[in-house]
């Protein structure tokens, strides 16, 4: 059943089927991104419950980030080569498993490792939401398809901390965190039963992209943010011993030998992890880095609100999952709001954006650096999470389009690849190294005793990890000028090459 045939000169009509597709791709997104954040308002339970150590609760948020990260383009090769449908459908039964394993785990190390595997298959599904949103979508119904994607992306990371916030409080600290989890289950088995009906199979009369996969370089990047991820979550725990520089100095040769390989790996002819060639512009560079610090910035900030709020101002996982509200609408206004404001002000969306983030987090970092512990209250923070929330929304859909435009169209998908996979990488390097400053700040046992002493020491090491998260967003800043002033209004749509997306190895991105 399809729609009217389109007039002459009109866009191409949609069929029907492709917007009930869009529903069962919608649902996946939902769980993907309502688990970014569900989880943080559940740490200070988690810890308490499994008796979980300080870096435990960094690798909780870290590990999830950086599986997640790291599979997103080989995942989406893969789709490109077998087919989107059945690589989503298993990317969701994998997560959903993976929830259910979160829920039951009984001891901090089990908790870690299925994060691991729910970012990995978060990372194997999400790629074909993009790539049948481009195949399915032809012209400006593929803007309106992105835009509720979009929506779908704000609603559910806003949802998160409150979703969190209320089945602890209802269910209690034991049994709370663990329906956390569990909450992904009802959702992952709605989206696996209308994956199998509404998505279409791989349509064979497509080429098929490159052959192969480059594994190697796989490996190597994957080894070397592990190696650099390691030493910043334990460190602090282990008092920095020497295997900790040693390990990082590895990762920083690790990633030298990735970039090595990569340009070898072109020369023989065949289809990189990540193209070099992208890295001659060095607008591109800049995006990269931009990328990764901004994301950097933002993620963590509600990992060191939720450890303050619960742990040490003693407050209820509901009462932390509202402080984040404001920050929460001020996103949904003006990210809806972004696109048509990119249009008219160009790169300025971006300096508005990063300025406003830059502002709020500087602002809560002065709140907490000078307020007593005793009087600290969600209203003290209600004006500067509004100010990020604003300028989070004004950076977040438009920042992909503006790095990818710094390369050669032919190159879009790729670049936006690397893009999307280098945001997870910096939402995990974020919290490992505000985690190492939050717990690192903290003062002794004694001292932590009383609840006075707990309150104002957590306090002072939340105003610590801000003034980091601060001083992200202030480099964030500076680099949004490495990027063009406007997009060419030829180039591809962010997200990939349009045209190209079932025939790139990169397009499904």
């Amino acid at each position: 059943m399809t729609d009217a045939p389109a007039r002459p000169g009109a866009a191409p009509a949609v069929p029907r089927h492709a917007w009930f597709a869009l529903v069962a791709l919608l649902l996946g997104m939902f769980i993907a991104l309502l688990d970014t954040t569900i989880v943080n308002v559940a740490l200070p339970t988690i810890r308490t419950s499994l008796d979980a150590s300080e870096s435990t609760l960094s690798w909780i948020i870290s590990g999830y980030a950086l599986a997640f990260g790291l599979t997103l383009i080989p995942a989406g090769r893969i789709g490109d080569r077998i087919g989107h449908k059945w690589v989503y459908f298993t990317g969701v039964l994998l997560f959903t498993l993976a929830s259910l394993a979160c829920g039951v785990a009984t001891s901090d190390v089990q908790l870690v490792v299925f994060r691991v595997v729910q970012g990995l298959a978060g990372g194997i599904f999400v790629p074909a939401v993009t790539a049948f949103i481009q195949l399915l979508f032809p012209g400006r119904s593929r803007g309106k398809a992105f835009a509720i994607m979009g929506a779908v992306i704000g609603v559910s990371s806003a949802l998160g901390p409150i979703i969190g916030g209320l089945i602890i409080q209802a269910f209690g600290d034991e049994n709370g965190w663990r329906l956390v989890f569990f909450v992904n289950l009802p959702f992952g088995v709605a989206t696996l039963i209308a994956a199998a009906v509404l998505l279409p199979k791989r349509d064979e009369s497509l080429p098929r992209p490159d052959k192969g996969l480059d594994w190697i370089g796989l490996v190597l990047v994957s080894a070397a943010f592990v190696a650099l991820l390691v030493p910043l979550i334990q460190g602090q725990d282990e008092g920095w011993p020497l295997w900790t520089y040693l390990t990082i100095a590895t990762g920083v040769l690790l990633l030298a030998a990735f970039g090595a390989w990569e340009v070898a790996y072109t020369k023989r002819g065949r289809t990189p992890l990540v193209p070099p060639k992208l890295f001659a512009h060095p607008s591109f560079t800049g995006g990269v880095v931009l990328a990764l610090v901004y994301f950097a910035a933002f993620t963590s900030i509600f990992f060191t609100i939720s450890l303050l709020w619960q742990s040490g101002l003693g407050n209820s996982a509901l009462a932390s999952g509202a402080v984040a509200i404001p920050f929460a609408v001020g996103s949904i206004i003006s990210s809806s709001q972004s696109n048509q404001i990119a249009q008219k002000l160009g790169r300025n969306v971006l300096v508005l954006g990063t300025a406003l983030v830059a502002i709020g987090l500087i602002w809560m970092w002065l709140v907490l650096m000078n307020t007593e512990a005793a009087d600290l209250t969600n209203w003290l923070l209600l004006a500067p999470l509004l100010i990020a929330g604003l300028g989070n929304g004004f950076f977040i859909a438009p920042n992909v389009q503006f790095i990818v435009a710094t390369v050669d169209p032919q190159d879009a998908g790729s670049a936006s690849a690397v893009i999307s996979a280098i945001q997870r990488i910096g939402s995990a390097v974020g919290i490992a190294i505000i985690g190492s400053v939050l717990f690192g700040s903290l003062p002794g046992g004694r001292e932590l005793a009383t609840a006075a002493g707990r309150a104002t020491g957590f306090t002072d090491a939340a105003a610590a990890a801000m003034g980091v998260s601060a001083a992200f967003a202030v480099v964030a800043f500076l680099l949004v000028f490495a990027l063009p002033r406007r997009v060419s209004h030829g180039r591809p749509p962010a997200g990939a090459g349009a045209e190209r997306a079932e025939k790139s190895p990169a397009g499904s991105r």
